[in-house]
């Protein structure tokens, strides 16, 4: 483990099998302020979360989900796995406690950011929310759009979830938000990934893999090149970073969190210019037929 490397388990605290970034984490991370990422393995009991200065969203990585927000509940319908297609999620504002309960076995991530500004509660379905297919040929992946600026009124953050099939490349290429200049906007970002072996692997294929890449752009030091796994999490507080890649065999998931401390909530980044003219070959080429996943 790094200060930017948390394989499953080694953030756990309490109930949370992951808890790094939250106004009550016990694991403090030097320098990190803007975000923040919850994942807990529901027990049958309920998992409260107390109200704080943080915005939150409610996102069912397996399973249905019933949260309880200021004593208003709702009813998340989930999906079989995060590659069965995508989620009901809940934005529950700022200064709001949570309940979380559901059956057991059921898993949820929570994803917040320090914010001021308030904003409604809001209950986004599973169709609702822009599907994005990105890129092209074996850098084709999936996106899923809940908790961007066009689909979701929030104060600070945006929350997506990023879908790679076996053998593409996604997060390329490798690019960067770590400045407040014209074109650009500064974001911390949380990487949480979960793998799966392919539908048609063999029994023995249990070992599913991917890989995250993060690199210096300034004098500030990172270099991360790490094989995930899932409940690992990746943080990137500046710097390139790409690509993330799936494996020939294993299929990749991540759910990113992104916030920083400028005027505006927006997703502005720069192209690593040794790779960005990989963007021009994408015109030619077609999308992945494997995508979406869950169809």
């Amino acid at each position: 483990m790094t200060d930017w490397v948390y394989p499953a388990g080694t953030a756990a605290d309490g109930p949370w099998d992951i808890s790094l970034g939250g106004h009550d984490s016990s694991l403090a991370v030097e320098g990190w302020e803007h975000t923040g990422l919850r994942t807990a393995t529901l027990t049958g009991e309920p998992l409260r979360l107390a109200a704080a200065g943080e915005e939150r969203i409610v996102i069912p990585l397996s399973g249905d989900v019933t949260a309880v927000v200021d004593g208003e509940p709702y009813e998340l319908a989930g999906r079989a796995s995060v590659f069965h297609g995508p989620t009901d999620v809940l934005y529950t504002g700022i200064g709001r406690a949570l309940e979380l309960s559901g059956a057991e076995g059921v898993r949820v991530a929570i994803a917040s950011a320090p914010a001021r500004r308030e904003h409604p509660v809001r209950l986004i379905r599973k169709d609702e929310a822009p599907l994005e297919l990105r890129g092209a040929g074996n850098c084709s992946r999936e996106v899923r759009n809940f908790g961007t600026p066009d689909t979701l009124e929030a104060d600070r953050f945006i929350v997506c979830e990023v879908l790679t099939p076996a053998g593409n490349w996604s997060s390329y290429p490798p690019h960067k938000h770590d400045e407040e200049k014209e074109g650009e906007t500064s974001l911390e970002e949380i990487y949480y990934f979960e793998t799966r072996t392919t539908p048609d692997a063999p029994a023995e294929a249990a070992d599913a893999i991917g890989y995250q890449r993060v690199y210096a752009s300034d004098e500030r030091e990172i270099d991360v090149n790490a094989e995930v796994r899932t409940g690992d999490v990746v943080l990137v507080p500046y710097g390139w970073h790409g690509p993330a890649m799936a494996p020939p065999g294993y299929d990749l998931y991540y759910l990113n969190v992104m916030a920083g401390p400028g005027p505006v909530r927006k997703w502005l980044i720069s192209d690593d210019p040794h790779h960005g003219w990989v963007r021009q070959q994408w015109d030619e080429k077609e999308i992945d037929a494997r995508l979406p996943f869950g169809g």
